[in-house]
């Protein structure tokens, strides 16, 4: 009997130290999981850190991601009239921009037209010297009519010609974008 007990006792023990054992590993293992997710948000962090980085922004802040190419963007424009409207984000090239304060810029939509892009409430402007560069913009994409004094003001503003002025005479269908954020490429 004496044996028994001893036996039952020896039995309880290891049931125990086994059960420890497992605690243990879990706790190991947790810990190792622990310590993998704090590093890889870590990267995760530094990699949005240096996405921004690689931008300067102009306006609300943005992101980067999902921006239409030009080329995708110019389809959508074709397949609009006058007065629609669509909310959009897109990536493109500088063809010009407003020389006197910034407050609008043109951009390249690769099939040989472009995008006339004004800054929502008049609230922010973009460097005078872009012309070339990558931008991101986010807002709203539309069609309009734009009048002949309007369009001769932005080509004033633009440095044209008084030549290049007076030839304009009549009214045009211009794809317009007004930007509530912009991301100029570094």
């Amino acid at each position: 009997m004496e044996n028994e007990f001893i036996t039952k006792k020896i039995g309880i023990f290891v049931i125990i130290k086994n059960t420890l054992n497992i605690n243990k590993m879990k706790h190991i293992v947790l810990s190792i999981l622990m310590v993998g997710l704090m590093v890889s948000s870590c990267k995760e962090s530094n990699e949005s850190k240096k996405e921004l980085a690689a931008y300067e922004t102009f306006g609300n802040e943005i992101i980067a991601d999902d921006a239409l190419p030009a080329s995708r963007m110019a389809e959508h424009y074709k397949n609009m009239s006058i007065g629609d409207s669509v909310n959009s984000k897109m990536v493109a090239t500088v063809k010009e921009v407003c020389k006197s304060k910034g407050c609008w810029m043109k951009l390249d939509l690769e099939d040989g037209n472009q995008v006339m892009v004004k800054f929502k409430d008049y609230g922010f402007f973009v460097p005078k010297d872009i012309e070339g560069k990558e931008v991101i913009i986010n807002g709203k994409a539309f069609v309009n009519e734009v009048s002949v004094d309007e369009q001769r003001h932005y080509a004033e503003d633009a440095g044209k010609s008084q030549e290049e002025i007076a030839a304009i005479t009549e009214v045009k269908k211009t794809f317009s974008f007004e930007a509530d954020g912009v991301l100029l490429k570094q």
